[in-house]
């Protein structure tokens, strides 16, 4: 009898403890999902957005870092030139580069803005709604640092390939291998500096943004969920907001990232800022393409936001139809 009592405990135990692992397995599995899901609708989103603006991308690199003056009808007229001296897909010259970067940019910001969202929901208090404005802000900034942080040495190969000939530099691995050996290895985190500063900004109140339009639409119009064409909008406002905060450091960044094809020695932030400003103004200088950024700037932020909210949709609803295991 007595080891009838100790089996008949001993398979309680089993039941109460299997149930437990096995609900522990299920959420780990509910949580790697949903960082798959992120990962691939982030991907996916920065592909798309950045190929759209590709020529104007290209177009906006190129004044940043010359000391040329910048006006619509001089883009217009060096995007035309372009086209007639080596081909409409010259207009998309380094996008491969820029594909390399911006697909795990894209998919590492995205993915870690849901995990710092996640994080500090449940730090404080809001597991699962959207968060106070502070946390909401400080999601998007450390997204944004994080996805920088990893994937820094492609936006300067992207910088290269922007501003040089085709002859300079045949392929991503080109500029690598040239870099290297000519200006060393120090040189890929040329720039780095006012690139994480002005990341801060940038993600933080471009996220900011996007998430609390998000939640003042559901709080007015009584739909969880916004039309495409409003995560559009939503989007572009991001962008104009964000961009505009942060350009004059990112106009500084490209000048750092060029200076060794473009024959200045550009070394620190200040010093930097101090000759654009002494040869070219505050305006005129670090503010240089802004209006073409007003235009490029929300269209790719906008196509980007929208992009990863009805992928990301799109992933759960095949999950959930048994598409997708």
């Amino acid at each position: 009898m007595g080891n009838g009592v100790q089996e008949r405990q001993a398979a309680l135990t089993q039941g109460e403890v299997l149930p437990r692992h096995s609900s522990s397995q299920s959420e780990g599995f509910k949580q790697g999902r949903s960082v798959l899901n992120s990962l691939l609708s982030g991907a996916f989103a920065g592909a798309v957005a950045k190929t759209a603006v590709a020529p104007l991308d290209r177009t906006k690199i190129i004044f940043q870092v010359s000391s040329a003056r910048f006006s619509a009808k001089e883009a217009y007229r060096l995007i035309y030139h372009t086209y007639l001296k080596d081909g409409f897909f010259s207009l998309w010259r380094g996008n491969s580069a820029t594909m390399v970067r911006v697909i795990p940019y894209a998919a590492i910001q995205f993915c870690a803005h849901e995990q710092y969202k996640r994080l500090l929901g449940g730090y404080y208090g809001f597991q699962g709604k959207a968060l106070p404005p502070v946390p909401r802000l400080l999601a998007g900034s450390l997204a944004g640092t994080t996805a920088a942080m990893l994937t820094y040495p492609l936006d300067m190969v992207r910088a290269r390939m922007a501003v040089t000939p085709k002859e300079m530099y045949s392929n991503i691995m080109h500029v690598f291998v040239r870099i290297s050996r000519e200006e060393g290895l120090k040189t890929m985190y040329r720039g780095f500096t006012p690139t994480i500063l002005g990341v801060v900004p940038y993600a933080g109140l471009s996220f900011f943004t996007y998430e609390t339009l998000k939640k003042l639409h559901a709080e007015h119009s009584g739909r969880s969920q916004p039309y495409s064409y409003e995560r559009l909008a939503f989007g572009a406002c991001a962008g104009l907001i964000g961009q505009s905060a942060s350009y004059p450091l990112d106009v500084v960044r490209r000048r750092m990232q060029t200076a060794g094809v473009t024959g200045h020695t550009y070394s620190t932030i200040g010093g930097t800022m101090r000759e654009i400003v002494s040869e070219e103004g505050i305006v005129r200088g670090l503010y240089k393409g802004l209006s073409m950024n007003w235009v490029k700037g929300p269209i790719a932020v906008g196509i980007s936001f929208m992009t990863f909210d009805i992928t990301q949709i799109m992933l759960r609803k095949m999950q959930q139809l048994g598409y997708m295991r």
